[in-house]
This record gives C-alpha cells, structure tokens and sequence, in this order.
C-alpha cells in the first residue's frame, strides 16, 4: 500500500474518531446516556430505535463509535503490513484501536450498569487518548511522506535537549489531568457552580464546597496549562530555530491552548443560553482534543531527536 493510500486511511480514521470524541460529549451534554434504556447493543429491544432525540443521539453514537472502531482496526492492520520500517506509526495505530475498544467496552458497561461519575470522567479521557492516536498517526504519515523520494543524506533533523523533552512530557501529562477534571465537572453537573469570568462568584477564593469547589479547581488547573504550554511554546520557538516541524508543534499548541482558555469563559457566559452553551462547550472539547493530540506527538518526537545527534531519521 503506498503512502498516499495509508494517509487517506489515517484522515479518514481520525475524522471518524473525531465524530466519535465528540458525539460521546454530545451525549452528555444532552443527558442521553440512557436514550436506549439499560440495553447494549440494541436500543429498546430494537435494531433501530424509535425517533426520539435521545434515542438517536444515543444511537448514533453507536454507530459512529462502531464505524470508528473498524477504521482503527483496518489502519491498524494496514500500517503494520505495510510500515514495518516505522515502529512509531505502527505503535499508534495500535493505541488508537486498544483505546476505542476499551472506550467502546466502558460505554457499554454504563449503560448496562450505571456508574461513577470518576469513572465515566475516565471514559472521556480512554476516547480522548484513542482521538490523540489517531492525530499522531496523521502527524506521522504526513511526515513520512514530506521525506519520500528525498535523498537519505539530506534527511537532517536536529537534536533536542533532554530539559525541553521532560518539559514537554510534563506539559502533556498534566494537559490531560486538567482534562479529566474538566470531565469531572460536566460529569458532576458543575459548570455553573462559578458564575462570571475570571474571578469565581465575584471571589479570588470561593468556598470551596461541591460544586463551586469543583469548578473552581478547574479554573485554577487550567490557568496553569496555560502558563506551562505557554512556556512549552517559548522554548520551542525561540530554541529550535533551525526544526521547523518542533516549532510548529510549539506555536500550535500555544495557540490551542490559548482558544482552550477563551471557550471555557465562552461556557461561563452562555450557562443561561442552552443552545448557545452546547455549541461553546463543544467547541471546547473540540479544542482540548486536538491539544492533547498535538503535546502527544510533539511528546513523542521530543523523545526521539533526544536520542538522535545530528543523523538521518529512520525511514
């Protein structure tokens, strides 16, 4: 199978991953988790359930889920036919399928056995982690071909520091903590337990009791990301003028961040607007995800040019 052939294959996993990240946030936003009943794979006893909205949402979840499933599966297969050469891609695929199975798994078992909110928060980041693989393996692929037909010797790629690499480790590591207590809150109904923008109920400091503490700490986690992604992006930019795939990673990392930040206010402003607030709070999400998929790569490629003198890369 030709490069071509297997990035189209990634794009098109990755976009259905995508729907798929995004139709399981949908469904808790509109309180559809139970749109089918307790019942697992059919809905109401039913192959295809009767038309009410939470019905579909919640089918159509199942759908999308199950379609992305196949393309990972199907990406999964491909890559390690055809690159055995790129241990990464392959590494990947395969994370991308293990998650959307386990994800997949945890959403059937909520159905069928209600549960925590800790743990259908940790169902959300399973998803998120399945979604980040995906972009990884569209990231690589794409890599991969920006270097076919060139010259092996012309293949350069400068080395990294071991202090930026850690930096870098650390940022998405605590990227998706914030993300989970981000979960966490829409999972315990608690994006209005501050109201106003940035102060918390017109507070520097809240009581911090149930939901306001809840939401609170998000606040607090999430200013931090930015100042550590923030500093993730300097040191990117300004430390590695001579890789251009790192700085890219650095500015769009920063930059997603920064959105990250102006849709969360986005939800604050919006609570008293249902329809305005589902699209703040997807968009995100949307955000998150592709934040989280972006640190992870850049993870992975910090940790091979550490290893790396100034030599051809494999491939």
């Amino acid at each position: 199978m030709k490069t071509k052939q297997l990035k189209w294959l990634s794009y098109l996993s990755c976009f259905v991953m995508f729907l798929a990240t995004l139709g399981g946030s949908v469904v808790t936003k509109t309180e559809s988790g139970l749109g089918c009943g307790s019942e697992w794979p059919l809905c109401h006893g039913k192959f295809v359930p009767a038309h009410t909205l939470a019905s579909m949402i919640e089918y159509s979840h199942r759908a999308v889920s199950g379609a992305a499933g196949l393309l990972s599966l199907a990406a999964f297969v491909a890559f390690w036919m055809y690159r055995k050469n790129r241990k990464d891609l392959q590494a990947y695929s395969f994370l991308a399928l293990l998650f959307v199975m386990v994800q997949a798994f945890m959403g059937a078992m909520a159905v069928v056995y209600p549960t925590s909110s800790p743990v259908m928060a940790l169902h959300f980041g399973f998803s998120l982690i399945a979604f980040a693989s995906s972009i990884m393996l569209v990231l690589g692929i794409r890599e991969d071909e920006s270097r076919e037909g060139k010259p092996v010797s012309s293949i350069v790629q400068p080395r990294v520091s071991k202090g930026f690499r850690n930096l870098t480790w650390f940022a998405t590591a605590y990227t998706y903590i914030v993300v989970y207590i981000g979960a966490y809150v829409s999972h315990t109904d608690s994006a209005g337990g501050c109201t106003g923008w940035p102060l918390c109920n017109d507070q520097l400091i809240p009581e911090m009791t149930g939901g306001v503490g809840i939401a609170f700490i998000h606040r607090v986690a999430a200013a931090l990301l930015l100042v550590v992604i923030g500093t993730v992006g300097h040191f990117a930019y300004r430390k590695h003028p001579e890789h251009k795939e790192i700085r890219s990673l650095g500015v769009a990392a920063t930059i997603l961040v920064v959105i990250q930040v102006l849709t969360g206010a986005g939800i604050v402003f919006t609570l008293t607007n249902y329809e305005v607030y589902l699209f703040t709070s997807l968009a995100h999400i949307i955000v998150l995800a592709a934040l989280f998929g972006v640190l992870c790569y850049m993870s992975v490629r910090t940790w091979q040019l550490s290893k790396k003198s100034d030599r051809p890369v494999e491939g």
